[in-house]
């Protein structure tokens, strides 16, 4: 009997350095793979590292559930930039996510009353799920950029954990308030049309905002969807790098502009629908349990290994 469950392990651990993964890893440790058996939580294992992996880059799975090889991280400082909460450890990023910030922060450097970007959160160092806060952001695709205005690029380390971003929502995300500016527009427009990006996540308001003022061309809009929060901070989302085998793209955005979509959800929010009677019959739905190595995709357990 144990030598059978010996063999399934090595089995298990000669597909997970299976091609997908850099042929210069070690191989997987059985205690990290018997971790998932053992019910660990994959975000105790990720959180616990420091340093992104010894491997070329690549994103492994699902933004939201998966884990990033080789990530670069976000200097803390730029000429246009500057990371945010550094205590978090979370300015880590697939080297495509880190370049595009560099390129938006240069954007922003050149609108009026801006010097360049604060950016929040984009990853652990080796991506995987985080011990608070977001479900997405796990395989290094994912970044926050911060509303507030950066006019000042020498915060200290002790500054950035202090300052907070605005609010940029009113009427619980029905309408911007007085802090939008045109400024915010542009630079949401120009991170829309990078072809890198999949699509930005704001407020509902903002998008209404943007559909009510755009005069140009309005292709752009599509990739700007409405969602809960995201009044403090806006949430780029990259594609896929070209030939990253086993990174799953979330599907497109429906067609169009998506303007009439974000004006149903000011609806919703100024007059919220009845809610729908509930099935007394109905099953109670199972809690979100956490993910265990297991759950990500069988190169993750490489990822946590390397050096």
């Amino acid at each position: 009997m144990k030598f059978s469950r010996y063999i399934a392990l090595t089995a298990l651990l000669l597909t997970a350095c299976g091609p997908a993964a850099d042929s210069r890893s070690p191989t997987v440790n059985p205690v990290v793979s018997r971790s998932a058996d053992t019910g660990v939580p994959a975000k105790q294992l990720f959180g616990a590292k420091r340093s992104g992996s010894a491997q070329k880059p690549a994103p492994h799975g699902s933004y939201a559930k998966g884990c990033v090889a080789g990530a670069e991280q976000l200097p803390q400082t730029g000429p246009t930039w500057q990371a945010m909460r550094l205590s978090r450890n979370r300015n880590w990023g697939h080297p495509e996510t880190i370049d595009f910030i560099k390129d938006l922060s240069r954007v922003a450097a050149r609108q009026s009353g801006w010097n360049g970007l604060y950016v929040g959160d984009i990853s652990q160092p080796r991506g995987g799920p985080m011990l608070s806060g977001h479900r997405s952001h796990q395989m290094g695709m994912d970044a926050d950029i911060w509303m507030l205005p950066a006019k000042r690029l020498d915060l200290s380390v002790a500054e950035r954990e202090k300052i907070s971003s605005i609010s940029l929502r009113r009427a619980k995300g029905a309408y911007t308030n007085s802090n939008w500016t045109p400024q915010h527009h542009a630079i949401l427009r120009a991170a829309a049309k990078d072809d890198r990006v999949a699509r930005i996540f704001v407020f509902p308001g903002a998008k209404v905002q943007m559909c009510n003022d755009e005069k140009g061309n309005r292709d752009w809009l599509r990739k700007i969807r409405p969602w809960y929060g995201h009044h403090y901070h806006f949430h780029v989302r990259l594609k896929c790098p070209p030939g990253a085998r086993g990174c799953v793209n979330q599907d497109p955005p429906p067609r169009g502009d998506g303007c009439d979509d974000a004006r149903q959800w000011v609806k919703d929010i100024l007059s919220p629908p009845p809610p729908k009677p509930r099935d007394p019959n109905a099953p109670k739905p199972k809690p979100r349990r956490d993910y265990t190595l297991s759950d990500l995709p069988q190169q993750c357990a490489v990822v946590l290994q390397s050096n």
